[in-house]
């Protein structure tokens, strides 16, 4: 081992893709607090049956998305890294190119089938009619968004992340402000018509048309940003190219084999991930249907869990998979290099970023879950506050899936994400439907079912994991001393809600307050119990400067670094 001081190195190892992860998880908490932000004036715009037949017409536009692009950015970012990895900067351009045409005619069709099959779809498949109009408008926003993948993966291969986390943020607050003045103005219109029709829920499905022009708007938005970043790249990306001296040049039908067989595994994963929404909002609707229960009501109930629970449980999960789009190129760099001892050091890192994260975030969601209903919602009823509390588990369970998905593309086993996801979808559609006809469950079947979906794909990807490169858990580290710092957040946060909610009330100060505190309490307890390591800090943006900060205020274990998570990979070679 060289005489470079250990933290220098360690620093060195992961640095990049630590701080190109924390550049998207930064963006993706932004957009996810912008989206919980505004979709609170929309919810209130729109109403439970509005948000039923936003929230559903965007499930099935996630789900096309997933075939049409957003497979995209993780294929073309490992098919791009692959060959720069090696020199090979001008095959790597000729991959972009040939993604982008790829992305340009299959985003051209699918936008196409589903804006022509919108009402097909409304009337016989999700029992919704009404949902049509929101469907139509989400179709254009098939194909912005299909391009803008190809560039956000683009750059991502070339290791940067910035082009990709400004475009997100750009999109979402175009998005918020056009959702709102949309959902305005339509529910208006839709409302008149509807007195005129004698159509009571014409009003709500008008304004969530007008609600999702803001999704099409947004991408606009964030495609224009990224073709101006690549036009200011021009002049870089020409002197790379010029420089590239190896002899090796691929076709094009080479390289779109190599996209198809790298996205296609991606598509099927990440397709099965959002068809089990869509599955089960249909399913649901179809057995509340069978029992009695009227459109305007099992809407509403939908309307509950995708617009109060989805939107409060995904701003966390942000995190993780913001991290796991960064790991898969630098991952598959050091499989190609042979560093197993680097592999296992990063799969290792991000795991336990991953749980640090999503622990103390379910742990908060839980004890603070009608305090945020209230605050954000000002939602005091028993159903929205219950599925929070019921579903914050998901938050862990959903990361660490989504993390391990990325750790085996990056492993080069771009199918195994795929199998593990068809046998989990099999075994959640199963439990659903005994939570509902059996159990009668309700509107908290849709949330049972995910948790049981989440915990199969994560015990399968592990096993995969372990199986393929040898990489074994930490339970200690891993799992423990978060859950021990999360458990002592979340007690310590609850009394001073409890106790500030008696003495003043009110609907925001008590749950600020609380939420502030949570994040200092955690923020201590995670440096005394040593749960984030030296190597960890220093690994963060400005990680000296932290791990500097620390050591003054005396909030790392006395004993150092005994309980450095990486020692096992002090001797690997860089």
């Amino acid at each position: 081992m060289s005489e470079t001081p250990r933290n220098k190195k360690t620093k060195s190892r992961g640095e990049d893709y630590i701080v190109q992860g924390s550049i998207l998880a930064a963006a993706a908490v932004i957009t996810k607090v912008i989206g919980v932000v505004y979709r609170i004036p929309l919810t209130n715009l729109l109403g439970d049956e509005g948000n039923g037949f936003y929230g559903y017409a965007y499930q099935v536009y996630a789900f096309a998305l997933m075939i049409s692009s957003l497979s995209l950015p993780t294929a073309v970012s490992k098919i791009v890294s692959m060959r720069v990895s090696v020199g090979q900067r001008r095959n790597a351009f000729r991959a972009f190119l040939c993604s982008l045409i790829f992305a340009v005619i299959v985003g051209f069709i699918i936008a196409v089938a589903i804006f022509f099959g919108a009402g097909a779809i409304s009337e016989h498949v999700m029992k919704a009619p009404l949902s049509v109009y929101a469907l139509k408008v989400l179709a254009p926003g098939l194909f912005i968004v299909a391009v803008m993948a190809v560039l956000r993966g683009y750059f991502q291969g070339l290791g940067t992340m910035m082009p990709t986390a400004i475009s997100q943020v750009i999109e979402q607050i175009i998005n918020a402000v056009i959702s709102i003045i949309g959902a305005s103005v339509l529910f208006g219109i839709g409302s008149r018509a509807g007195e005129e029709a004698g159509e009571e829920l014409l009003g709500p499905a008008y304004g969530a048309a007008g609600g999702t022009l803001g999704t099409v708007m947004g991408a606009l938005a964030g495609l224009l940003f990224l073709l101006f970043v690549l036009w200011l790249y021009r002049g870089g990306i020409k002197k790379q190219l010029k420089r590239d001296y190896s002899k090796r040049k691929e076709t094009y039908s080479h390289i779109l084999k190599a996209l198809i067989l790298t996205a296609l595994p991606v598509i099927f994963s990440t397709a099965i991930y959002n068809i089990n929404q869509i599955i089960d909002l249909t399913v649901f609707n179809h057995i509340m249907a069978w029992q009695g229960f009227s459109e305007q009501e099992y809407m509403a109930l939908q309307g509950i869990y995708t617009g109060k629970y989805d939107p409060l449980i995904n701003v966390p999960l942000s995190i993780p998979s913001a991290v796991s789009a960064s790991i898969v190129p630098t991952l598959t760099a050091a499989v190609m290099s042979r560093q197993m001892k680097k592999v296992h050091y990063q799969i290792d890192q991000t795991l336990r970023i991953a749980t640090i994260i999503t622990i103390p975030s379910a742990v908060g969601i839980a004890v603070l879950a009608s305090p945020l209903m209230v605050l954000l919602y000002n939602d005091s009823s028993a159903t929205p506050a219950n599925l929070l509390m019921l579903g914050a588990i998901v938050v862990v369970l959903y990361g660490w899936s989504s993390i391990t998905n990325s750790v085996l593309h990056g492993l080069n086993y771009m199918s195994s994400p795929a199998k593990n996801a068809a046998i989990a979808l099999g075994v959640h559609l199963a439990a659903f439907v005994v939570m509902l006809v059996v159990f009668r469950m309700n509107v908290y079947a849709l949330v049972g079912s995910n948790i049981v979906f989440a915990l199969i794909m994560c015990i399968l990807n592990q096993w995969k994991i372990r199986q393929v490169c040898g990489y074994k858990i930490n339970i200690r580290n891993m799992f423990l001393k978060p859950f021990i710092a999360s458990a002592v957040m979340g007690v310590i946060t609850y009394v001073v809600w409890f106790v500030l909610d008696l003495l003043i009330g009110g609907r925001i100060f008590p749950s600020v307050i609380a939420i502030c505190v949570a994040i200092i309490v955690y923020v201590v307890m995670i440096l005394k119990t040593g749960t984030l390591s030296e190597d960890d800090i220093l690994s963060l943006p400005m990680g000296a400067r932290l791990l500097r900060y620390s050591r003054r205020l005396r909030l790392l274990p006395e004993s150092g670094n005994e309980d450095n998570d990486s020692d096992e990979f002090d001797d690997y070679d860089e």
